[in-house]
């Protein structure tokens, strides 16, 4: 146990607490502070720690089989309960969350079976930009909520842009900032399922290249076993009889 690997157990263990914020008063019953507040400290926090861990474990040289296992995990944790927490509270659309959560689940199994096979798939640019944009959306839906509900009815990209209108002309309030975060974050998730879908295709399409290249290999040495085997063996003997004796 080191301490990349206890920043990867501290942020385990932030999930559920973060789960109880976001769908409890326990923040404003307890500590008198609102839900947005806590809400967004514990899920900065957690998501600080998904950045600290990596850098200390490369920078110290403290790369353990525990860690490498564990981080994907945490990762997958926080961002699923997050955005199941957004849904719960009518934050969130459904569909993108499912679309989320699915490929998560399907670019794991990928990297299951790379391992098994004995390679591996190198994360991707779009992955990390999935990460950052996720970050950002739940962040900005969390900020934008009110007491855990949206702040606006009907569509929330008219309400961002009055609300942007009305900051622009210096006569916004904070009602308007929490519009506006609320219609920005509705936006970001769009990028969300793009960045997603776009991600897991580059995995699927590496891990078929892994696979065909490995499979190229095979048939090249199948094929020259074959014809070194061809060479040892006489014509004759080649189709099942005896080359005769020439005088």
């Amino acid at each position: 146990m080191n301490l990349p690997n206890s920043l990867t157990i501290l942020r385990i263990f932030l999930v559920p607490l973060l789960v109880v914020v976001l769908l409890t008063r326990l923040s404003e019953d307890w500590f008198g502070i609102s839900q947005q507040t806590l809400g967004v400290a514990l899920f900065l926090l957690a998501a600080l720690t998904d950045l600290l861990d990596g850098w200390l474990a490369r920078r110290r040289g403290q790369i353990t089989t525990l860690g490498t296992l564990l981080d994907p995990i945490a990762d997958k944790l926080l961002i699923s309960a997050a955005f199941i927490s957004l849904v719960e509270n009518r934050l969130a659309p459904a569909w993108a969350v499912v679309i989320v959560i699915a490929r998560e689940f399907a670019v794991s199994g990928l990297r299951s079976i790379a391992a098994a096979e004995g390679f591996t798939i190198a994360a991707s640019k779009m992955g990390k930009l999935k990460m950052v944009a996720q970050v950002l959306a739940i962040t900005l839906l969390i900020v934008g909520s009110d007491n855990g509900a949206p702040p606006v009815n009907g569509s929330s990209y008219f309400a961002a842009r009055a609300a942007f209108e009305a900051v622009l002309a210096g006569e916004g309030s904070l009602r308007d900032l929490q519009v506006l975060c609320y219609g920005l974050g509705r936006a970001m998730l769009w990028i969300v399922v793009f960045s997603a879908l776009y991600s897991m295709y580059g995995y699927f399409r590496k891990f078929y290249g892994k696979v065909r290249d490995r499979i190229q290999v095979r048939e090249r040495r199948r094929l020259r076993e074959l014809i070194r085997r061809r060479r040892r063996i006489p014509y004759g003997e080649s189709f099942g009889h005896q080359t005769p004796d020439l005088p």
